[in-house]
């Protein structure tokens, strides 16, 4: 076969001269070629990683759109050869205005997963997205070995994952060779970051909470892991990479930042991540029965790992079990009674400098 060579879209070149002005002085694309040159019929422009092959005996055509990503607001322009131009944000890059709310995502039963990529089944733990805002997905690998990722990374603002069941391997970018999350064990993935997810055990299932909600996934075209570079205070759009061992992490008490009657296994996040977030699991204390508290963040999730417990907010009484899910409004009362020994809680506020107010006092 023979090698092929540069790729170009072909457009109508129209008026050849006036569409190679308009888009070099209004789309910021140049020239790279143009013939014959005593009456140029042909021009190939470059600009924003596409090439552009402007015929002008190709006959206009309606419904050409090029599109392009810039500053918001969107904006249509029409180019001198009948092509319209879309500039519009990048999916991904302007944050959509917070619309807290309520939700309840009750454990799953047989169902509730959906395929998404590479193999992972999702649920949505948040259906309503803060209106676009914030995800956070239970994310399972049914089965284990090696997972078809490639190397990737999100465009994002904040993002988090934690593993609940099994284990999973992993590496990232300038953090050296691959290792193993285990069930506890959090990772802080800060905005662009290159990583691969290399084999899971059966059974696998993680959260992962992001923002905002639909974030693009970018497939790495010439960066290959484990990098040679070790540098684990990289910055990385003012986060750095961070790697929670549950293992190895201790149980405390801070005031303003526990809740009243619980113990917490901070997980470093609010610090790597600059106050983007913070997440820490949660356990009760001996000799409480009960919290009345409220939290002025503007994300306040709540996930149950493992235990039972009664949930009293906004005129809702609520039986949580493990992979239970609730997510409220800042400053909403929250009563938490009735638990079990066993009780642990993802607890994963955005912005990590929130704080706890304490209603009364618990019993």
């Amino acid at each position: 076969m023979t090698e092929i060579g540069a790729a170009a879209v072909v457009l109508p070149g129209g008026d050849l001269a006036e569409t190679i002005d308009f888009f070099r002085d209004r789309l910021g694309f140049s020239l790279i070629t143009i013939y014959p040159a005593d009456a140029p019929r042909v021009a190939t422009m470059t600009g924003h990683g596409l090439n552009v092959y402007l015929d002008s005996e190709r006959p206009r055509q309606e419904g050409l759109v090029l599109r392009m990503t810039g500053p918001s607001p969107a904006a249509s322009l029409h180019a001198p050869n009948g092509v319209d131009i879309e500039i519009v944000a990048a999916a991904g890059k302007v944050l959509a205005p917070c619309e807290p709310r309520f939700e309840y995502c009750p454990a799953p039963g047989a169902g509730g997963f959906e395929e998404g990529r590479a193999g992972m089944q999702y649920r949505d733990l948040i259906p309503g997205r803060h209106g676009g805002r914030y995800i956070a997905s239970h994310i399972r690998i049914v089965q284990g070995g090696p997972v078809p990722d490639y190397v990737h990374f999100h465009q994002i603002a904040f993002q988090m994952i934690y593993c609940y069941r099994g284990w999973v391997r992993v590496v990232y970018e300038d953090q050296g060779p691959a290792f193993v999350m285990r069930a506890g064990d959090c990772v802080l993935q800060p905005p662009q970051i290159r990583h691969q997810v290399l084999a899971a055990s059966a059974g696998l299932e993680v959260i992962e909470i992001g923002c905002p909600a639909e974030h693009i996934t970018c497939a790495e075209q010439s960066i290959t892991l484990p990098t040679a570079v070790l540098d684990a205070k990289r910055d990385f759009g003012g986060q750095q990479f961070m790697r929670h061992i549950a293992a190895s992490a201790a149980w405390r008490t801070i005031p303003g930042v526990a809740i009243s009657g619980f113990e917490m296994r901070d997980t470093g996040i609010a610090h790597a991540s600059a106050g983007a977030g913070a997440g820490a699991v949660l356990r009760p204390r001996a000799g409480f029965s009960a919290s009345c508290f409220s939290c002025d963040a503007e994300l306040i999730f709540c996930f149950v790992l493992e235990g039972t417990m009664q949930w009293r907010s906004t005129a809702q009484i609520l039986e949580l079990e493990p992979g239970a899910a609730v997510t409220v409004p800042a400053n909403t009362p929250i009563e938490w009674s009735r638990w079990s020994d066993d009780l642990e809680l993802l607890w994963v506020t955005v912005p990590g400098t929130s704080r706890i107010t304490e209603l009364h006092t618990p019993s």
